[in-house]
């Protein structure tokens, strides 16, 4: 049995307007959100294995501020380039290559694409919007990730930040 953890990055900032989408940081938000949510987990018992996270700077914070509250090597964040602007054919792919010894992972990416692949996963649970900072979990029945795309899938969580306003 594995457990796959989708999380779209925390909001970000457009604060200033010539910076090239890849280089977006995270807005104050943001960097309150990531903490939460990895918070939310563990008070849940889901441990993570390994962090796996589009490079694109948003992405990356995002994914190294849920290492932090999971007291995790920050140099062990897995960057891959795919994930930048990954339609779910690539989120398919990224996940049949994991390595098995990682029974729980976490894949941090970006809209549209973490939105349409998970509502391939879970058709019972269909997510209209994965909002920055949301956690989409589900364990698979498997024992090789090679085998995911045909695994059987079962739903464990659908969460996001409230935003307090």
């Amino acid at each position: 049995m594995k457990t796959l953890l989708i999380i779209r990055h925390a909001k970000s900032s457009w604060s200033v307007a010539s910076l090239n989408d890849f280089d977006r940081s995270l807005n104050d938000r943001g960097k309150k959100d990531a903490p939460l949510m990895a918070q939310r987990l563990q008070d849940r018992k889901i441990m993570i294995d390994a962090f796996v996270s589009s490079p694109a700077r948003r992405a990356k914070k995002t994914a190294e501020l849920f290492c932090t509250a999971y007291h995790k090597n920050l140099n062990d964040i897995i960057l891959i380039s795919a994930l930048y602007q990954a339609t779910p054919e690539i989120f398919f792919d990224v996940v049949e290559q994991l390595n098995d010894d990682f029974n729980s992972v976490a894949i941090f990416s970006h809209n549209p694409g973490i939105s349409e692949f998970v509502n391939q996963l879970a058709e019972d649970k269909a997510v209209n919007n994965m909002p920055t900072c949301s956690v989409f979990a589900i364990h698979i029945t498997i024992s090789k990730w090679k085998d995911f795309r045909k695994a059987k899938k079962e739903f464990l969580l659908f969460d996001f930040p409230k935003e307090n306003s």
